[in-house]
């Protein structure tokens, strides 16, 4: 297809890259995220990514007009960026979009968003070192927290909002004769942070259950938040974890 004047697309581009070509940007932050399967809490807008020399962009001709009947039916967040990368490309390359995408972002939701990238194959460890490069100083904090074993957004979440009781969390941990677990904290509480798309219909939940009992004999409580509660109630959490630590301490 047709985007604009020498720039065609596959039939099977995303729209979101469609919309961003037809203004002649390139997709960009969260939006390049989202099309990849990359873990996002949020994002209802288009973002897209601007060299910072262009400065035909910032007048009033077709282009600009374009933008303001784009913000107006898909607000559009513009970052103007100049970058490294090939011209041609139509997304910008992965780590690019996840410094944006941290920047853009909360603290806890940039990190889980690396974590995804890292254990779908989408970001190798070898490119931290250039992921922090682009990014201001003050969010080097972050890079200890990074942890590509997550195999979900809601882990990496509850994770780092469980920090806060100071206890040992172990991330994925193999239990003999049940298998992987989410989060265990202090060596006995598991955290299985439970989502519809694994855990729906009656037969997941008798799985579930199952496990939950072999855990059980081997010493180990078990709580299930949902991915909704631990995105939207996280306290609902943490005083669940407070009252069990407390009861464990004992």
């Amino acid at each position: 297809m047709r985007a604009r004047r020498d720039v065609y697309l596959s039939a099977e581009s995303p729209q979101t890259v469609v919309e961003a070509q037809r203004i002649g940007w390139r997709l960009y932050c969260v939006s390049v995220l989202q099309e990849l399967g990359i873990f996002v809490l949020e994002n209802k807008r288009l973002h897209v990514q601007v060299e910072a020399y262009d400065s035909r962009l910032r007048t009033p001709d077709s282009r600009s007009k374009r933008l303001a009947e784009m913000k107006d039916r898909t607000r559009v967040v513009v970052h103007w960026r100049t970058i490294d990368a090939p011209k041609g490309l139509h997304s910008v390359p992965i780590v690019h979009a996840l410094a944006q995408a941290a920047l853009c972002q909360s603290p806890r939701s940039a990190i889980a968003s690396i974590d995804s990238a890292l254990n779908m194959g989408m970001l190798g460890e070898h490119q931290l070192p250039e992921l922090f490069a682009l990014l201001p100083p003050r969010m080097n904090v972050l890079r200890p927290l990074i942890d590509g074993r997550a195999e979900a957004g809601s882990e990496t979440l509850a994770r780092l909002m469980l920090r806060v009781f100071g206890r040992l969390i172990e991330l994925q941990k193999e239990i003999d004769g049940v298998g992987r677990v989410d989060l265990v904290i202090d060596g006995w509480l598991v955290v299985e942070c439970d989502s519809r798309a694994h855990h729906e219909g009656w037969s997941m939940q008798e799985a579930d259950r199952e496990r939950d009992l072999a855990l059980a004999a081997r010493g180990y409580a078990v709580i299930r938040p949902t991915a909704k509660l631990i995105f939207n109630r996280p306290e609902v959490l943490i005083a669940a974890v407070r009252g069990l630590l407390a009861t464990g301490s004992r």
